[in-house]
Formats: structure tokens, sequence, C-alpha cells
């Protein structure tokens, strides 16, 4: 498949972390298909594109599981770039965390190029006991670009319970272009945090706001004029979502964590 523009992708990696019996974690399975490769460096799993896009009509999906007490970081390793071609594309990610597990996926930020039609839809399901922080963070166009199309859905069950749902929808820029939606910013993001020990009250400042949900969780929104501002606001989000300026410690543990195979 050497013509990107002549055919769709259809393809789904996966990753596995479990933690053995010494307690460490182990990647017993690391999968990679077509545009998406998955790659073990520096303490994380790294997502690294083996094609440009994804391209419109592309349906790219990606599957992670830790077990019980496993710890997993996953990066990209480059801004991923959403491009227009045949149709809608669409990212789909599945997670499941076990009883005292922890995922930190925190990859670099997604560009809504002009003339794109791009669907992100997230399901993460956790068990009792299982911690989380989530970043997502997006660009509208590249520079001077206005942006294309885009979508974003996260839903999040803990125990069997629904903890969050929330989309984010720029499917019309004749709507979002003006100042309704996002006002000038040309960048937004979300960082999700889910284990004990988080603010309880809700704090906000300019283009960020922290908010404590039903549960043991803070989901943390930032506006931005570009993806450098937007990561300091979702970082100072971040710091004020943890009164301390650290992480609970089930959280700041698994930041540091490092598979083995």
């Amino acid at each position: 498949m050497t013509a990107k523009t002549a055919a769709r992708y259809r393809a789904r990696a996966a990753v596995t972390a479990e933690r053995d019996r010494h307690g460490r974690t182990r990647l017993t399975r690391l999968r990679s298909d077509g545009p998406l490769a998955v790659r073990e460096a520096e303490g994380a799993v790294y997502l690294v594109g083996a094609a440009a896009g994804p391209l419109g009509g592309d349906d790219l999906g990606l599957d992670l599981e830790v077990g019980p007490g496993a710890r997993l970081a996953v990066r990209s390793a480059a801004t991923t770039l959403t491009l227009p071609g045949d149709g809608e594309s669409r990212f789909t990610v599945r997670a499941r965390v076990g009883a005292g597990g922890h995922l930190d996926f925190a990859p670099e930020p997604v560009v809504a190029v002009a003339g794109c039609h791009h669907r992100a839809v997230t399901e993460i399901t956790l068990a009792e006991g299982a911690t989380l922080r989530w970043r997502d963070e997006l660009i509208l166009g590249r520079y001077r670009e206005r942006p294309g199309r885009h979508t974003s859905r996260i839903d999040v069950t803990l125990a069997g319970l629904p903890l969050l749902r929330h989309e984010l929808r720029l499917d019309d820029p004749g709507v979002y272009g003006g100042v309704a939606v996002l006002g000038t910013a040309r960048a937004a993001g979300t960082l999700l945090l889910v284990g004990t020990g988080l603010v309880g009250e809700p704090v906000t400042g300019e283009g960020l706001a922290v908010m404590p949900l039903a549960g043991p969780g803070v989901l943390i929104s930032a506006t931005a004029g570009d993806s450098a501002a937007l990561r300091r606001r979702l970082c100072q989000g971040e710091s004020a979502a943890t009164p301390a300026g650290d992480l609970p410690s089930a959280l700041q543990d698994a930041r540091a964590a490092t598979p083995h195979h």
C-alpha cells in the first residue's frame, strides 16, 4: 500500500501490561498494525505514526489493558495531524485498568488540519482502586489555517458506575469559528485525574477550570492561544487539583513506572 490517498486504513494496535510475582510491570502484548506502531522506550510505550494521518476514511483503534497492580505510561513520538480525505476519519481508544493498576496516557497534541473530518472516541473502564491520568490536547489548524471538523468524546466507568461523560463537538466551523464556543482560543484540552486525595472544590482561572467529579476524580479543562500556553494551563490545573502540589501516591508512583520485558 504505497498510495495513502488510494485506500483507507483499518487498523487495531494493542498494549497489555501485567504485574509479575516480583511486583514489576511487564508488557505481555505490544502489537502494531498498519499506520499505528507502538514502541517501548524510556519507561513508556510510544505511539509512532508509520504513515501520515489519520486520513479521511481511516478507522484506527488502540486497545490498552492494565492488569491489577500494573503501571503503564503511554506517550506519542510527535504531534498527530488529522488530514482530509474520503469521508470521516476515526480513532477509538479502549482502555481497561484492573484493581490497583494505573494508566498514564499523555500523547502530544492532535492538530485538526483544514478540511479534515475527524472523530476521536475514548472508552475507559476502571476497576475499584484503579487510578488514571489522561490528557487530551487539540490544536485548531496549523499556523494561520482554519481548522477542520473535529469531535472528541470520552466515557469513563469506575467500578461499574459512570464517572465521566464528556464531549467536545467542533463539527461546524461556521459556529466554532466565532467567539461563542472557544472565544479566540486556538487550542483546547482536558486532563482527567482519577484517584483519592484530589481537590474537592472547583478552581477557575484565565482559560482554566478544575472541576471535581461526583467520584474520586477531577476534570481539568483549558483553552489557550497556542499549544505551549495550553500545556502550561493544564499543568497549572494539575497542580491546583493536588493541594500539596503533587499527585496522590498511587498516581505519583505511576508517573515513574518503568515496564520491563
